[in-house]
């Protein structure tokens, strides 16, 4: 009895110490990206390796297969900025952000949310997940608004706001009290990254004189 309260103490440990580091990258990622730093991305790929065994040993297979996702996105994300440098010749260029018509993002939501019924079917039916359904849509609106930041479209923040408050509900069941308070301060610091993209978008249709539409 001695032995198996000591290996599970010294495996929760593991995991919260893990969760931490977790974190602090994760922390890192988001803080970089706000002010458009390529090092956003190396700092959201060990994080992301982290998190996805953290994930699978708290049974939240959708957000296990989620930070898979991030971790190939993190590797994207890098390649992707490098280029637009190398193409504007400018150590330190910055890709213009863009801003979606709202038919382009009910037509995205649609995607997401019809996608995240799918997840949360098979998640639910086959599968031991814990909080299937709502993971499942957490897990495809995530999908979706990461390729949002890649392209730098100016409302992911928006979209992280909702993702993250429903994860804080979602991590907090699960005992994830490190990452649960990541995603509090997540949820502010999406609201400040709005605020700066917007700014900075507004500045380049100042100097451009006219919107800057996706390309």
């Amino acid at each position: 009895m001695m032995a198996a309260l000591q290996q599970f103490w010294q495996e929760w440990q593991l995991l919260t110490s893990l969760e931490l580091v977790a974190m602090l990258l994760a922390l890192a990622y988001l803080l970089l990206a706000m002010r458009h730093s390529l090092w956003c991305w190396p700092a959201a790929l060990v994080s992301t390796l982290i998190y996805t065994y953290v994930m699978w040993q708290h049974q939240l297979y959708s957000e296990t297969l989620l930070q898979l996702y991030y971790a190939a996105m993190a590797v994207y994300g890098l390649v992707h900025w490098q280029q637009l440098q190398q193409q504007l010749k400018q150590p330190k260029a910055i890709k213009p952000v863009i801003e979606w018509g709202l038919r382009q993002h009910l037509s995205w939501i649609s995607i997401a949310a019809g996608s995240g019924l799918v997840l949360g079917y098979y998640m639910a039916n086959y599968t031991q997940a814990d909080f299937a359904w709502l993971d499942a849509q957490t897990t495809t609106f995530s999908i979706m608004t990461t390729l949002l930041v890649v392209r730098k479209v100016l409302s992911n923040w928006l979209y992280w706001v909702v993702i993250d408050a429903v994860c804080i509900y979602v991590y907090f069941q699960k005992g994830l009290y490190f990452t649960t308070g990541l995603f509090v301060l997540y949820t502010f610091l999406a609201v400040i990254g709005y605020l700066a993209w917007r700014s900075h978008y507004r500045q380049q249709q100042h100097t451009s004189g006219q919107v800057l539409q996706p390309a």
